[in-house]
């Protein structure tokens, strides 16, 4: 299936000028070391295509969807921000520390992680704020630009790439309120365990920031020391926290000792940090499932509910009694047995596809033992979005049929940029690295 007329004459012109399915990838190694970036050293045969409508029905329907979300603390809590974040499914020591440090206007960084269906873009998740990968992506574009007949392609077809590094230093220095003219030293401060495998990328991304004119050092919190009403690291006073470490390693038991400090500091105005905690809410799979369910449908206008519509597919917290599908009423245990083969099963708050079980890849005993666990639980039943496969060129010469996911970025002016994960597998597994996924880069038309 080709989605679009771009995708289609893409293919057309490689068939015609002879171009092997190693010739990009080829290019984009020879182009960047891909070992510290996101991509790892790998990369798709070819680029992923939007046209113009794709890319401005995508930027529309994220936008509402961002809207709809922040709106939730208002639109069902009261403004009560901590009621959301317990129903979003997080302990009272995580709700605790996402209203330290809470603004009224979360991050416009955001990530979504979208399937293609054969019809609309679904998304499967939100990830918001300064803890989402994949930022380096527009590194894979120039590098791909290098290949001759790449660059013609993008050329005579009016096509543009957003460098989403960029659009990231912009709004560093505008969302941590520092004063224009202004060089900020900012911390890139991760998890001390995590680190140890991500300070190469960290690494590699401050470089990045730094020909972008910011300056970005990468630490841990264990890195940090406090003194004289400054943060500091290795003798200097930090200006902005930039925030890797994730919601869920405040649930170590070094969690509060080592985080603590620092929203300490952001509360008395010492350092300023890039993205608050209350980000975290806004990637909540609970936060899908209260715009998903049709009981909440009235607090939403009709231009919002056309892009929730397209967008989410139906998704509900794992509770014991009824829940609505298609505008009637069903048992919830009933339903999520019988349907195993069409839903995955996830927990709320966790990154990574950590705890993900897919109803379709487990047997029918193992399925009911992990839903009836989960019941009244931190976890959401989605339904199973399956992407309609896509032709990329093949080591044979021919076409092979591979199925992507979209990584879809938000930034303050709009759309902020694409990756995608391709995989031949048909068994809809994790669509990851770690599942043998390759990724590639995305070209729209401008």
């Amino acid at each position: 299936m080709n989605r679009n007329a771009i995708t289609e004459r893409y293919l057309d012109l490689v068939a015609r000028r002879g171009v092997g399915a190693d010739e990009i990838p080829a290019a984009v190694r020879r182009a960047t070391d891909l070992d510290p970036t996101t991509f790892k050293g790998t990369c798709l045969s070819r680029p992923a295509f939007l046209d113009r409508a794709e890319r401005d029905r995508l930027e529309e329907d994220l936008g509402r969807l961002y809207t709809a979300m922040v709106s939730l603390p208002d639109r069902l809590f009261g403004g009560d921000l901590a009621a959301f974040a317990r129903a979003a499914g997080m302990t009272d020591g995580q709700a605790t520390a996402i209203m330290r440090g809470y603004t009224r206007t979360p991050s416009r960084l955001a990530r979504g992680d979208i399937y293609h269906d054969g019809t609309d873009f679904r998304l499967m998740e939100l990830n918001m704020g300064s803890t989402v990968g994949g930022l380096d992506n527009a590194a894979v574009n120039r590098a791909a630009l290098t290949h001759p007949v790449l660059a013609e392609f993008v050329e005579a077809n009016g096509l543009a790439y957003v460098d989403t590094m960029k659009e990231l230093a912009d709004m560093l220095v505008t969302e941590s309120g520092v004063d224009p003219g202004e060089r900020p030293l900012i911390a890139a401060v991760d998890w001390p365990e995590s680190f140890v495998t991500l300070e190469p990328q960290l690494h590699a991304s401050a470089a990045m920031l730094a020909e972008l004119g910011v300056e970005v050092v990468p630490c841990h919190l264990g890195q940090l020391a406090y003194k004289g009403g400054r943060l500091w690291l290795d003798g200097r006073a930090i200006d902005v926290v930039y925030r890797v470490w994730m919601i869920e390693d405040l649930l170590q038991p070094e969690g509060p000792e080592l985080i603590d400090p620092v929203l300490r500091a952001v509360e008395r105005g010492e350092v300023a940090i890039f993205t608050p905690m209350d980000t975290e809410l806004y990637g909540s799979k609970a936060a899908l499932a209260m715009l998903s369910d049709e009981a909440n449908r009235g607090l939403f206008d009709a231009a919002e509910l056309a892009s929730l519509d397209r967008l989410l597919p139906w998704t509900r917290m794992v509770r014991d009694g009824s829940v609505t599908v298609g505008g009637e009423l069903v048992d919830m245990l009933d339903y999520a047995l019988d349907q195993r083969e069409d839903l995955v099963l996830k927990p709320t708050m966790m990154h990574g596809s950590q705890g993900v079980v897919m109803g379709w890849l487990v047997d029918a005993d193992e399925w009911a033992t992990q839903v009836r666990a989960a019941v009244e639980g931190p976890y959401v039943l989605q339904r199973r979005i399956q992407p309609a496969p896509e032709p990329f060129p093949a080591d044979d010469g021919g076409l092979a049929q591979m199925r992507l996911s979209w990584c879809v970025f938000q930034v303050s002016s709009g759309l902020g940029g694409a990756l995608v994960r391709g995989t031949t597998r048909e068994d809809g597994g994790l669509m990851n690295k770690a599942a043998g996924a390759q990724l590639g880069c995305c070209f729209h038309e401008a």
